[in-house]
C-alpha cells in the first residue's frame, strides 16, 4: 500500500503535515525484500513477504529516528534521482508514513455510527483497553498497513 504523493507528505490538516519518507525496496531472488531510506542513512528493513513491507519500514523508521532530530523528507522526484541504479534493477518506490511518538495526548471529539462506537466498545473492553487507546491503536495500524 504505497501512498505517493510528489511532496513526500500527506494531506495538510490544520497546518500540520503528516511525515512521509521514500523508500528504496530490492529483492534479489531467493531473499527476503531489502528496505533502505536515502534520507536516513543506516536505517533499513528486510521483509519476507510485500504485505509486511510497510509495517516493517515503519517499525525502522520509528526505531531509528527515536531521539534524534527528524531529517527532511526528499521528494519523489529526488528519490527516484537517487534510487536510479535500484529502480533500474528491478527495485521500487514506497512511501512510508512517519507518526512520531510522543506522550503528548490530545482531546479531540469524534462522530461515530451508533453500532460501529458499540463494536468499538465491546472490543475495547475485550482486550482491557479503553476506547481511545483502541481508536488510538486502530489508527496506527491502519496508516501504517497492519
Amino acid at each position: 500500500m504505497a501512498l505517493n504523493h510528489p511532496s513526500g507528505r500527506l494531506n495538510r490538516n490544520n497546518g500540520q503535515v503528516m511525515r512521509m519518507f521514500y523508500a528504496v525496496v530490492n529483492k534479489e531472488e531467493g531473499s527476503a525484500y531489502g528496505v533502505h531510506f536515502p534520507d536516513v542513512p543506516g536505517c533499513f528493513s528486510a521483509s519476507d513477504t510485500e504485505e509486511e513491507l510497510l509495517s516493517n519500514a515503519c517499525d525502522a523508521l520509528l526505531c531509528h529516528l527515536k531521539g534524534e532530530d527528524v531529517p527532511a523528507a526528499s521528494d519523489l522526484d529526488q528519490v527516484r534521482e537517487l534510487a536510479k541504479k535500484d529502480l533500474a534493477e528491478g527495485g521500487f518506490i514506497l512511501a512510508v508514513p512517519y507518526i512520531e511518538s510522543d506522550s503528548t495526548v490530545q482531546r479531540v471529539n469524534l462522530s461515530l455510527e451508533s453500532g460501529v462506537l458499540k463494536a468499538i466498545d465491546a472490543t475495547a473492553r475485550a482486550r482491557n483497553m479503553t476506547r481511545s487507546a483502541f481508536v488510538a491503536q486502530s489508527a496506527r495500524n491502519e496508516i501504517e498497513g497492519r
